[in-house]
């Protein structure tokens, strides 16, 4: 199911045959560095996916897939969560990751700048944060590119390092 298009992408529902192309964002070492689960293996991958399916009618949104429109490759995902042991119960959290070969061209602004649009504006979300590591300066251009500001930092159980909580409202 369509979610929404950008100039150059498609963001859409996850099918449960996109585990194979997702092994390029999850099982790459580079892509995965700040990930605090780090690589994970193909099993996890088909696993995250089905997951994934299932909070959309639970959620009413979800992690989705960005497909590049001039090849119609999947190229990574952007979305929404909920993590209510994490920041706060009712936070929704933007999230996006992208398969290392579509780096440094803009895309994950352009999927964050839609995820959020949607998200404030389709489903009427009050405010999206965003968690990241400060150590991913790339990341933490792409909130601030998208109006995110710098909220607090925040410490979770096992961590070296606090992460950084960005948000932005309505």
């Amino acid at each position: 199911m369509l979610v929404t298009k950008t100039a150059r992408l498609v963001i859409r529902h996850f099918a449960i045959d996109d585990a194979g192309a997702m092994e390029a964002v999850f099982c790459d070492p580079e892509v995965m560095r700040y990930s605090e689960d780090g690589v994970q293996p193909p099993q996890f991958v088909h696993v995250w996916v089905a997951n994934t399916i299932d909070y959309y009618p639970m959620w009413g949104f979800g992690m989705w897939a960005v497909i590049e429109k001039e090849t119609r490759d999947l190229i990574g995902y952007a979305g929404l969560s909920r993590f209510p042991n994490r920041c706060g119960p009712n936070e929704v959290e933007l999230g996006f990751r992208l398969a290392r070969p579509y780096w440094g061209r803009g895309y994950a602004t352009e999927a964050a700048t839609a995820t959020c649009d949607y998200a404030l504006h389709k489903l009427r979300l009050p405010r999206i944060i965003a968690m990241i590591d400060p150590d991913n300066v790339a990341s933490v251009r792409v909130a601030e590119k998208i109006g995110m500001t710098f909220e607090r930092e925040i410490m979770f159980r096992g961590y070296t390092h606090p992460d950084h909580v960005y948000s932005i409202a309505q």
